[in-house]
């Protein structure tokens, strides 16, 4: 199985953390060197570890934020 490679490169906010310490966090991150998306999910204290979450092209990100 290939290696994913990402890049936290803004990080916007905390939405939550859990009695374990991860916390549920919205940030722009860089996937295997492509440009930053939106991305929505938990992540370990360290960041070395992910849960699954989603990512959101800017555009995406507009249209949830009208929606909201």
């Amino acid at each position: 199985m290939a290696e994913i490679k990402f890049e936290i490169t803004e990080h916007i906010g905390v939405l939550s953390e859990s009695a374990k310490g991860w916390t549920k966090e919205l940030n722009l991150v860089s996937w295997n060197d492509k440009p930053p998306k939106y991305d929505l999910r938990e992540w370990s204290p360290d960041h070395e570890k992910m849960g699954k979450g989603i990512t959101l092209s800017k555009e995406e990100m507009a249209k949830l934020k009208e929606l909201l």
